[in-house]
């Protein structure tokens, strides 16, 4: 039987498909992290967004950077630390389509960029500068639509600036090692700051108290009883120095017959919103309300700029970019305003023509206030996606912004004069009509004063005479809010210097914060002395402000900036000269501290440090001992009794209390303890700060003292 055998057919060969190369991406470079996720999550998947992580080039720490005979050129370097970041960026630029620099939209920002487009090689002429005034879709997507070139006017002015930095620190500070101590420095506006907080402690040193008094009375009209002041004589106003002029008009007034209402004066005030936040007026009210310091407030506002997660709508820029000194909103946003106050409160309380704001004399005008970028984000409604300092933060500038395009609030006012044997008595009192733009953002002060229904040629009793003895008050130490106000006043600064410079005096100790009040230190004085004297220019606010103008105009276009900073560094240059040769050595003198080491003996000094003074061994530097100078507070512990209660200060320079005898006693406490026991339930007392004083309370909440003043 013949066996048939089957041919396998012959198999097809398999097709394969060329790979096809993914599509070469743009590239977004931004400053932080959080602002690309922001921005990325925009721009689709098209674009690829990665950080800097701020700059990535500088002048070198070691010497000047700069070429002083050579047109100031500045001799730029990679900033140590940044080489991992910088070779990552120039590889995603390779691979990229197109490269896009989106840094903030400042003078700092355009430096970046430009920087940036120098170790990626890229064109600075080209269109690949992308800047946008708030971090939200719209406004992302719409910048991508008109990118420009990078703006060199911009970045003169900023390597201007920082040119002129470098001169003057690099020059002030070698001399201030030299003559005083090592580890000094000076700058252009910390010496400013600094000259303004020791002209206010002299000010206070040399205060004269001036003695003045006041009669504070009551008056009735049938049951309704009323509070006013004397005010002069014959309807002229009387000043009254002592307790002689206050007994001489007692004694003109007859307390048992009628007084007389001569005037009344009915009138309607409408009291004004403010306008939306600049940098400065942001630090200063976060620094009054929500006692922040001014770098906190920034931090905060930063995180808020770039992005933050809130739910479903994922990573959201909450405000506008937060370096300005505009006070300008954009059209849409006073639109939404509207709408939103329409919706929420009525037509009366949104303002058909929102007041607007005088720019401070030398403002930029280049961004617009600080606004929340939807004022439908409502606090309450992000409350649970921001931090504690975020939403009050956030909750400050919504605030802000929606009072500033509400309507005035609206007092109806009462101005009575009283008179009797030609001594002339006043009264004012208000009550509130409508309250406007305080319905969002009042100060907690606008209450009620209500007179009884006086009319002129109403008779009315005096009730009793109060005079009190006054004294004239020294003018009050700088806190961060007056400082920036006052740099912000004399034309000293930009928002972008605030912050850091307020940073530095304190942690160069030339001040510390007292109190939330500014003191210099004995450091301070010393530097501010030589400054003073060697470098007058650099503590002269007119012409400190004056170059602040100039780098503006560099800005602008209007100044070179070379010829700026030759004009500067000229007659700087023969100041440093003469400093050097005719400055003495400054004797910084280490006072004994009235014991000796416990390790070896010696006895022991006290010595100035870079954060303030300490117990140091005189043999030093055989002998290292040192030891922190604590302060008592004449209390025995109230948990060991043994060791004595002492005045600590934690990391962010708060003080507490603690036992001496730590770590074997833990005892601690915010509050200053007393050394009573509550009578209640035997627990230690403390003193804690109320308004306009201190009071004893025990903080179990059983027991309490009225406050003092």
């Amino acid at each position: 039987m013949a066996t048939s055998t089957k041919t396998k057919p012959k198999e097809k060969p398999k097709r394969t498909r060329a790979k096809r190369k993914a599509p070469k991406k743009n590239l977004v470079i931004v400053e932080s992290p959080a602002k690309a996720r922001t921005i990325e999550k925009y721009l689709g998947r098209s674009y690829k967004v990665v950080a800097s992580k701020g700059h990535v080039r500088d002048l070198p720490k070691s010497t000047m950077g700069v070429d002083i005979d050579n047109d100031y050129e500045p001799h730029y370097i990679s900033i140590r630390g940044k080489g991992d970041t910088i070779k990552e960026l120039r590889s995603a630029a390779k691979k990229a389509k197109k490269v896009y620099l989106a840094a903030d939209p400042d003078r700092e920002g355009e430096s970046i960029a430009w920087h940036l487009s120098h170790i990626l090689d890229l064109d600075p002429k080209a269109d690949n500068r992308v800047v946008f005034n708030e971090i939200t879709k719209d406004a992302v997507k719409e910048s991508f639509k008109h990118p420009r070139n990078i703006d060199m006017d911009l970045v003169d002015a900023q390597q201007a600036r920082r040119i002129l930095d470098r001169l003057v620190g690099y020059s002030i500070s070698p001399l201030l090692w030299q003559k005083v101590k090592k580890g000094l420095s000076a700058g252009r506006v910390q010496s400013i700051a600094l000259w303004l907080i020791i002209q206010r402690e002299k000010e206070i040193q040399n205060f004269k108290p001036k003695e003045y008094w006041s009669i504070d009375s009551e008056f009735k009209k049938g049951r309704s009883k009323f509070k006013a002041a004397f005010y002069g004589l014959a309807g002229k106003k009387k000043e009254l120095p002592n307790n002689e002029a206050v007994q001489k008009i007692l004694k003109q007034i007859d307390p048992k017959a009628d007084f007389n209402i001569t005037k009344v004066v009915r009138r309607e005030r409408k009291r004004q919103p403010q306008q939306p936040f600049t940098t400065s007026t942001l630090q200063q009210e976060a620094n009054r309300k929500l006692n922040f310091r001014t770098r906190k407030t920034m931090m905060a506002a930063q995180q808020m700029y770039e992005g933050i997660n809130i739910g479903k709508e994922g990573s959201q820029g909450l405000i506008t970019y937060m370096r300005t000194d505009s006070t300008r909103i954009a059209t849409i946003a006073k639109h939404e305003a509207s709408t939103f106050l329409h919706e929420k409160y009525g037509a009366e309380y949104a303002a058909t023509k929102p007041i607007k704001g005088k720019l401070p004399e030398g403002a930029q005008d280049a961004h617009e206030a600080i606004r929340p970028t939807s004022v439908f984000r409502t606090p309450q409604s992000l409350k649970q996606h921001l931090t504690k300092d975020q939403f009050r933060l956030y909750q400050l500038i919504w605030s802000r912004f929606v009072a500033s395009q509400m309507t005035p609030a609206i007092m109806d006012t009462m101005a009575v004069t009283i008179e009797q044997n030609g001594v002339t008595y006043k009264a004012n009192g208000s009550k509130m009509k409508f309250d406007g733009f305080l319905k969002v953002y009042g100060d907690g002060k606008e209450k009620d004063n209500l007179l009884p229904d006086l009319e002129a040629g109403d008779k009315v009793q005096l009730i009793a005479n109060n005079p009190d003895q006054h004294f004239t008050q020294p003018p009050a130490r700088y806190s961060e809010a007056t400082l920036i106000k006052a740099l912000e006043e004399n034309g000293v600064g930009r928002p972008s210097t605030y912050s850091p410079t307020l940073e530095t005096i304190q942690r160069r100790y030339y001040v510390k914060l007292v109190g939330r009040r500014f003191e210099p230190t004995e450091l301070g004085e010393i530097v501010n002395k030589i400054i003073v004297e060697y470098f007058p220019d650099i503590v002269n606010v007119d012409f400190t402000a004056n170059l602040e103008d100039k780098l503006d105009d560099v800005e602008e276009g209007k100044e070179n900036w070379i010829r700026l900073v030759d004009s500067f560094y000229k007659p700087f240059s023969n100041e440093v000269e003469s400093a050097t040769e005719n400055m003495e050595k400054v004797q910084i003198k280490d006072e004994p501290a009235g014991f000796n080491c416990d390790i070896c003996g010696a006895p022991m000094l006290i010595k100035m440090g870079r954060y303030g003074k300490f117990y140091a061994c005189s043999r030093f530097p055989d002998c290292r001992n040192t030891k922190a100078i604590v302060k008592k507070i004449g209390v025995t512990c109230p948990k060991c009794h043994v060791g004595e209660v002492i005045e600590r200060k934690s990391k962010k320079n708060r003080v507490f209390y603690g036992c001496s005898r730590f770590p074997d006693c833990d005892f601690v406490s915010w509050d200053k303890p007393i050394g009573r026991d509550c009578p209640k339930d035997g627990h230690f007392l403390v003193e804690k700060k109320v308004k306009g004083g201190t009071q004893v309370v025990c903080p179990n909440g059983d027991y309490e003292e009225p406050p003092q003043k």
